[in-house]
Parts: structure tokens; C-alpha cells; sequence
């Protein structure tokens, strides 16, 4: 569903652009903020997505949308701002947290409030029975902030959960063309009413901004990005993330939102039409059957009949960045993800395959009497690396 000016409802809030500037990334200078967001501007963009995390990116941000309130106040006005807020705050915290966000971004009212990274079942109840209700509450009935949500990296358990609550008008999840397990879940948010943001489906959806040569021939003719995009706004997940860092990561994001993406089978216009015409769904199709002829049968299909593992091994996650590397040739980014394992707290994985401790458990659960340990030993040899750090935090 779209709204005028191509835009789409996004929970009790303001209507949203089909991509979302993420400024986690434009944290260098003013200047470069600046010059993303005038791109951004041009590609259609309405929303910008925020955090204190985010280092300087609220601060750059407020300064930046100072100058264009002075040189374009209608444009001004026609952007909504989402910013977060961390977990595990008191109410006094958060009161003060939520000043000083406002104050960096210079407004009185902020659009949309999450919770960033409501990722454990503390943190949910922090937001639905502690002082995160409090302060929730609080934003709201002081006019503050226009709705509130969350953001989230934890278990599909823990969103369903957070969902079900009535407590949030918005999300953002882990919606990837590769990583479909929450796609259920956005579109049963949806069809409630909520609005939901993919997260970083070009960064952690696969590296797609730099794909290797097996999936650009996977993907042919159509780019790996341009497809994921497609496959996400044909689901109907009201707007995606972009964390740029310069105009030029904008350029999809632009051609998708442009007069051209609006010709039959190219873009949602109307209700009916479809974001994935007959040769974007051939090539989908040609993509799946490459991974699997690659994979053979070793390829795991993502059941999660497996589960429980009695050594607490997140099987299915790292089968899956298996799958990528072997079926799509995707090692940079599975390695990448891989190797962050441990590294990042509860927003990623805690035990990688050298927990594993070849116990057999998970063999008679498994439909494809897939040899498990021996894929996850394979797992760790090739994909594992030097550590690395996230982004921020």
C-alpha cells in the first residue's frame, strides 16, 4: 500500500519513503552529512533514522537540517525523524536522554522513539513492565514523540513477543532476501497496522553494495542489490534502511524511487502491481537454483528442527552463512558475520562452531540427515579470521 508522493503508512505516524537514510555512517564531518542527505533529498527520501550510539550523528545531523530549515523550510518540514534510545535506563536517565537527543537534533518533537536493540527478554521487560514503560509513557503523554517502537536484533521468539504486546507501533528488523526468517513476522506486523523497517539490507543483507563474481552471475541480468530491494518492497515492508557514508550509495535507492520504477512491473503504484515482474522473478528463481546446485546436499534448509543444541550452538545462523559462502560465493560477508561472533554482546550470535562439541543430537532431528557437526567444523575453517569490531558501539 502507498500513500501520495509514493510514500507508505508507517504505524500511528507519519506516511515514509520506500528507503530510509541511516546516518550511522555519515559520521566523519558536517560536510559529509550535509552532502548525503541533499542526496537523499533527490532520490525521494523522507525519513532519517538516528541514535546517540551513532557517535556525532545526531549532533552533524541537527546542524544539517538547521541550514535546510533556513534555505527550504516546506522541505524541512516534509521529513520525519526517527532517533533511539538504549535499554535499561531509569526513568530519570531516560528523561535526561531524551532532552539531550532532542537538543542535539534540534526540534522540540521527534516523529518516531525506539527502543534500540530490545534484543534480550530484559529488555523487554524493561519496556513493557519497568521503567521503560514509564518513560514511553511519559514521551508520549508529553507530546514528545509521535509513536514509539523498537528496534531489534534478538531471537524471532522475542519479537513475536514484542509484537503481540500492543505496546510499539513500529519495528526494525533483519529482513534480508537472504535471511527470510522474519518475514512472517513483518508481514503479520503489517497486516496489524505497524509499520516496519528492514535493517541495512545492502550492509547486513549480504554485502550487496559489493557482490562477488558468482552472485553477480547468479543475478543476472539484474543487480544483487536491485533484487533484494524489489523482493522486500514486493513483501510490503513499509520503508528500507540505507546507512550511507557517500551521495553515491544512494544511487538504487533513487532509480527504485524514480518515474521509470512505476512502469508495469516495476514498481507499486497502485495496489495489484507488483515490485517484481516476470524476469525479476525468473532471476529469483535462478538464484535459489544456483545456491542449491552448489551446495548439493550439504545445503541446510533453514528448519531449525535442530534446535535445541544441548551446548547452546545457534545452529541454523551458521549453517546459513555456510550456505552463502558455498552457494553464493559470499566468504567476505559470512566471514565478516562470522567473526563478530562473541565479539558483539547480545547484538549477535555468542557461540560459534567451535562450541559445538559433535555430541549428535542434532543428527536424528534433522528431515535432510545432514552430517551437522561435520558442516559446522567445515563452518569454522573456512570462515574463521582475525577478529573484528562492529561499526559502533
Amino acid at each position: 500500500m502507498t500513500t501520495e508522493a509514493g510514500l507508505r503508512p508507517f504505524g500511528s505516524g507519519r506516511p515514509v519513503s520506500l528507503f530510509t537514510l541511516g546516518t550511522m555512517r555519515s559520521v566523519e564531518s558536517v560536510a559529509q552529512m550535509g552532502a548525503v542527505l541533499t542526496a537523499a533529498l533527490a532520490a525521494g527520501i523522507n525519513h532519517l533514522e538516528t541514535a546517540p550510539a551513532y557517535g556525532p550523528a545526531e549532533s552533524f545531523l541537527g546542524i544539517v537540517l538547521a541550514e535546510l530549515e533556513a534555505r527550504n523550510s516546506q522541505q524541512r518540514r516534509e521529513l520525519v525523524l526517527t532517533s533511539k534510545l538504549l535499554p535499561g535506563l531509569s526513568l530519570a536517565e531516560g528523561k535526561e536522554q531524551l532532552a539531550g537527543l532532542l537538543r542535539r537534533l534540534r526540534i522540540q518533537r521527534l516523529d518516531n522513539l525506539a527502543v534500540h536493540g530490545l534484543n534480550l527478554s530484559e529488555h523487554l521487560d524493561w519496556a513493557l513492565h519497568g521503567p521503560g514503560r514509564e518513560l514511553l509513557a511519559w514521551a508520549l503523554g508529553e507530546g514528545l514523540v509521535g509513536q514509539v517502537g523498537f528496534s531489534s536484533h534478538g531471537s524471532t521468539e522475542l519479537i513475536t513477543e514484542a509484537l503481540a504486546s500492543g505496546r510499539f507501533s513500529f519495528c526494525s528488523l533483519h529482513l534480508h532476501l537472504f535471511d527470510q526468517e522474519r518475514i512472517p513476522l513483518a508481514r503479520a506486523a503489517l497486516a496489524d497496522g505497524l509499520g516496519v523497517m528492514a535493517i541495512s539490507p545492502a550492509d547486513k543483507g549480504g554485502r550487496l553494495y559489493a557482490p562477488p563474481a558468482e552472485l553477480l552471475a547468479d543475478c543476472a541480468p539484474y543487480a544483487p542489490l536491485e533484487l533484494a530491494y524489489r523482493f522486500l518492497l514486493d513483501q510490503g515492508i513499509s520503508t528500507l534502511s540505507l546507512g550511507a557514508e557517500q551521495p553515491g550509495d544512494l544511487t538504487w535507492a533513487a532509480a527504485l524511487a524514480g518515474p521509470s520504477a512505476l512502469r508495469e512491473g516495476w514498481g507499486q503504484s497502485s495496489p495489484g502491481e507488483s515490485w517484481l515482474n516476470r524476469e525479476h522473478r525468473a532471476a529469483l528463481v535462478r538464484l535459489e537454483a544456483a545456491g542449491r546446485e552448489r551446495l548439493g546436499v550439504e545445503r541446510c534448509g533453514q528448519c531449525r528442527a535442530c534446535l535445541p543444541c544441548p551446548q547452546g550452538v545457534p545452529i541454523p545462523a551458521l549453517l546459513r552463512l555456510r550456505n552463502l559462502a558455498v552457494g553464493h560465493g559470499m566468504t567476505t560477508f559470512a566471514s565478516e558475520r562470522y567473526n563478530l561472533i562473541g565479539r558483539a554482546g547480545h547484538w549477535w550470535e555468542e557461540l560459534n562452531a567451535e562450541a559445538c562439541q559433535a555430541c549428535g543430537a542434532c543428527l536424528p532431528r534433522c528431515p535432510h540427515e545432514l552430517p551437522i557437526p561435520a558442516l559446522l567444523a567445515d563452518t569454522h575453517r573456512r570462515l574463521s579470521a582475525a577478529p573484528r569490531r562492529r561499526l559502533w558501539g
